[in-house]
């Protein structure tokens, strides 16, 4: 073999050994992806808490509709015995019912899976309808603040 030719032997083992990256390169690369979760993991979640809140207050505008219609059909809004599930289902003394008023049973539910709360006469006006935020508790700020139709 030549001279030549050992050169290249030389030069192709050392591309072999350059060709994949160290353990040092991936520890760094690794390091600043974690850096990067931690920053904008709370960001994220924040943003989340607050899409949650804002579809809780939009399907209480939607259930709040389909509260009208159906007192607009039947005469009255629904009982507390009867709830929002007369949105869905056609109740016994709902003579003139025309629904169903919502297309799923899961629009009763709130973003946290808890069902939204109904009361009628209601307290603030001719019924309430309302969610406890994601605490499930009464009062609450942020995330934990409660969605009322009043």
């Amino acid at each position: 073999m030549t001279e030549h030719g050992k050169d290249k032997d030389r030069v192709g083992d050392r591309k072999k050994r350059q060709s994949g990256f160290t353990l040092l390169e991936l520890l760094v690369v690794l390091t600043i992806l974690g850096l990067f979760a931690v920053i904008a993991t709370p960001r994220v979640l924040q943003y989340l808490g607050g899409a949650k809140s804002k579809t809780a207050a939009i399907q209480v505008e939607q259930l709040g509709g389909a509260l009208d219609l159906y007192r607009l059909d039947v005469g009255r809004y629904p009982s507390d015995q009867d709830g929002m599930a007369a949105l869905i289902e056609r109740p016994a003394n709902a003579a003139r019912w025309n629904g169903p008023y919502v297309k799923k049973k899961a629009m009763l539910v709130d973003p946290w899976g808890e069902p939204f709360h109904y009361r009628v006469p209601g307290r603030h006006g001719s019924y309430d309808l309302y969610s406890l935020g994601a605490d499930k508790q009464d009062g609450g700020e942020g995330e934990n603040k409660d969605i009322v139709s009043w």
